[in-house]
């Protein structure tokens, strides 16, 4: 198939059109990448520039000293629980356990000589009252242990405000289904005419 000299030079203007809006292209590409390169670097030094210093004060003015605050109230009421625990309720706990067990073995060892027909040494085991147990934790105990309870958790309150989103700080954009854009929607039409 053989072309005529008419089409071969258009031929030839197409190929040649086509090489220069490469280059161009080419050219675009490489402004864009460079742009894109200026912009990285000027995002960094905004960031290190302006960023991170307000960061680093919000964290040292709000985060750090709530932190520390926390930290030293919860040492201070886990010592005092600690003592609490260790000094009051484990003693009370173990002597109502050491009392239980001691009925237990009274009523097993009038049940075995009931059993074994010996009911006159059934009925003194039954008799045998055990030791009175040591008086538990006070109303003092119960109430320091409730304050600390309470503090723990306006400390925790505390903290969880501190580090809580404030949600009053941002303004919602509109749903297109809320009744103000279907209010603006019928003023619209009102005002074109659609709706009398």
């Amino acid at each position: 198939m053989s072309l005529t000299r008419k089409r071969k030079k258009e031929l030839e203007r197409l190929r040649s059109g086509a090489e220069d809006l490469w280059s161009q292209q080419q050219e675009v590409l490489a402004n864009a990448n460079a742009l894109a390169a200026e912009a990285r670097k000027q995002a960094a030094y905004y960031t290190r520039e302006e960023l991170a210093p307000r960061v680093r004060d919000g964290y040292e003015s709000y985060v750090r000293p709530a932190a520390q605050s926390a930290a030293s109230t919860a040492n201070r009421y886990a010592g005092v629980a600690r003592d609490r625990l260790v000094g009051d309720v484990i003693p009370a706990v173990g002597t109502a356990v050491g009392t239980a067990l001691s009925v237990v073995d009274h009523a097993r060892a009038a049940r075995s000589a009931a059993f074994s027909g010996d009911f006159k040494k059934a009925g003194k085991e039954l008799a045998k009252k055990p030791k009175p147990p040591k008086s538990g934790p006070g109303a003092g105990t119960v109430i320091g242990v409730g304050l600390g309870i309470v503090a723990a958790a306006g400390l925790l309150y505390a903290v969880w405000q501190t580090f809580r989103a404030d949600d009053e700080l941002w303004v919602a954009d509109e749903e297109p289904g809320t009744p103000s854009s279907a209010q603006e929607t019928t003023a619209a039409a009102k005002d074109s005419g659609a709706i009398e």
